[in-house]
């Protein structure tokens, strides 16, 4: 079964707009599934985790484009940066649009290679996994504090209740899950975590002890919506800080988990100025920190947290699918104010707060005056939580249903 994605119109825009497309985002995303989705009957398809092709594409990349010539899909592209080079040569001399379209799991190293060798030749989108509205069939509408368009959307929307949020948050976004119902979620999370920890890391990183990186995985997991400490890292998991930074740097690269920044001015003298890290597949990090089911999970000590991660995930997957970068930021300082989630658009800061609750205190947005301070204009602000209908605190805040996020 395929769920229709909300990138595809940014994919046709693409195409008509650029002679190369590059789909950059995890594994197991759909990236490849997309494409072939939307690509012509003619458009060909190989996939670099063929070892053979890999060994082509690296050592004779010309004769490779003979082979595969446009219109074409390459698969795991980062594989061989040598054909970046080739492929510009390509659509130098021949002009046309939408010729290649790549796929890459791997960020890290890729995105030199593609600045430097396809510099306004290449249109790139990040993908992630399936966001609610795809996975509840429903149009994606960027997400704003707009109170007259959410009015017009929660009409159009089926309504969740908590244990429904929780089955989801519990699923995770892996498209796979949800186009096989036989699949074990379990048994997928442990071979994707094989997977990634065998192939991908060992070649961004060299990582030599893999269990020290498995620890590492499950450490971060725990402090998904928490504040970077790596000290505190360092110390629970034996490893140094630089190493802790690095692998850090590799999650986020390869689209495991986003940090989303402190927001601070000149006016702001005692913001706190240490990113928030959050996975963008809520069931992996479930996977990781041990919750079995969805009624456990929201119980727990981390429901809270897993349900900040599960909004944070998918306003970014919401901005992502539209080919926008999400302008997000928190603010916290040092008096213990605090704002979940900032969005910063046209010179206009939109506060948001994330709770767990069918109906939280009006006092929730009691730090929103905080950014009066920034002499920035301050826009709508809403708390995005489990109520089951939008209802307005005052005149510029409301609450907000997080499934119609």
């Amino acid at each position: 079964m395929y769920l229709k994605r909300n990138i595809e119109e940014k994919i046709k825009n693409l195409n008509e707009s650029f002679p190369v497309v590059l789909i950059t985002g995890p594994r197991q995303v759909g990236k490849t599934t997309v494409l072939k989705q939307l690509a012509e009957k003619n458009r060909r398809y190989v996939t670099l985790d063929d070892f053979r092709e890999r060994q082509l594409a690296k050592e004779d990349p010309k004769s490779f484009l003979l082979k595969y010539k446009p219109p074409v899909i390459i698969d795991e592209v980062q594989y061989a940066p040598e054909l970046f080079s080739y492929i510009k040569m390509h659509v130098d001399e021949n002009k046309e649009y939408g010729g290649f379209w790549l796929t890459g799991s791997q960020a890290f190293h890729m995105m030199k290679n593609v600045s430097d060798s396809l510099a306004g030749r290449v249109g790139i989108l990040n993908m992630f996994g399936l966001s609610n509205s795809e996975i509840n069939k429903s149009e994606n509408i960027l997400y704003e504090p707009d109170f007259e368009m959410l009015m017009h959307r929660i009409k159009t929307i089926k309504k969740m209740n908590m244990f429904e949020v929780y089955e989801r948050i519990f699923m995770g976004c892996k498209p796979e899950l949800y186009a096989n119902d036989k699949l074990d979620r379990d048994v997928f999370y442990a071979s994707y975590i094989n997977t990634y920890i065998s192939r991908d890391i060992r070649d961004l990183t060299q990582v030599a002890d893999e269990d020290s990186f498995f620890k590492f995985l499950t450490v971060v997991a725990a402090r998904t919506s928490k504040e970077l400490n790596y000290k505190e890292m360092s110390n629970e998991i034996g490893i140094s800080e630089p190493t802790i930074k690095k692998w850090i740097s590799v999650l986020v690269s390869s689209g495991i988990v986003f940090l989303l920044q402190p927001y601070h001015n000149n006016r702001i003298k005692r913001a706190i100025k240490t990113p928030r890290v959050y996975f963008m597949d809520t069931g992996l990090c479930a996977y990781l920190t041990k919750w079995n089911s969805p009624e456990v999970l929201e119980s727990g000590a981390m429901s809270g947290a897993f349900f900040e991660t599960w909004v944070v995930s998918e306003l970014i997957k919401n901005y992502y699918n539209l080919g926008k970068v999400p302008p997000f930021y928190y603010y916290r300082d040092k008096d213990g104010k605090e704002i979940d989630l900032i969005i910063e658009q046209n010179g206009t800061l939109y506060p948001i707060e994330i709770k767990k609750s069918s109906m939280p205190k009006r006092d929730s947005i009691k730090h929103f005056s905080v950014l009066k301070k920034t002499n920035m204009k301050i826009g709508n602000g809403s708390v995005i939580c489990l109520i089951d209908d939008l209802l307005p605190i005052n005149e510029k805040n409301w609450y907000v249903p997080a499934w119609l996020i």
